[in-house]
C-alpha cells in the first residue's frame, strides 16, 4: 500500500504564507511527477503545481510568482505559498499519479487533503 500524508494547512490572513508538505510511504520503487491540486467551495478540483522527478515545475497561471513547488527527496514534495489571497482558500490535495511499486504495478495516489483558509 501507498500513503501520501499532507501537513501544513491552516488559517492565514491575506498576504500571509503557508508551507504544505506531503510525504509518500509504502512499497515504493520510484515516484515520477508529484503535484498539488485544490478544490475551493463550489469549484472543480484544479491542478495548482506539479514537479517532475528531475525537478522541473509548472504552475497554474493564477499562482505563478506566489507559489513554489519543490522536492527535497524522491518521495517528499512541498508547496510554499506566499502572498496568499482569499481566492486561494481551498482543500489542497497532494497527488502522485505514477508510483512504481515493488511488485511492478503503477499506482495513482492521493492525500487526504488539508484545508487552507485565507481570511482576515
Amino acid at each position: 500500500q501507498v500513503q501520501l500524508v499532507e501537513s501544513g494547512g491552516g488559517l492565514v490572513q491575506p498576504g500571509g504564507s503557508l508551507r504544505l508538505s506531503c510525504a509518500a510511504s509504502g512499497s515504493i520503487l520510484s515516484i515520477y511527477d508529484m503535484g498539488w491540486y485544490r478544490q475551493g467551495p463550489g469549484r472543480q478540483r484544479e491542478l495548482v503545481a506539479r514537479i517532475t522527478r528531475g525537478g522541473t515545475p509548472n504552475y497554474l497561471d493564477s499562482v505563478k510568482g506566489r507559489f513554489t513547488i519543490s522536492r527535497d527527496s524522491a518521495n517528499t514534495v512541498f508547496l510554499q505559498m506566499n502572498s496568499l489571497i482569499p481566492e486561494d482558500t481551498a482543500v489542497y490535495y497532494c497527488n502522485a499519479p505514477s508510483i512504481l511499486l515493488r511488485g511492478g504495478q503503477r499506482y495513482d495516489a492521493w492525500g487526504q487533503g488539508t484545508q487552507v483558509t485565507v481570511s482576515s
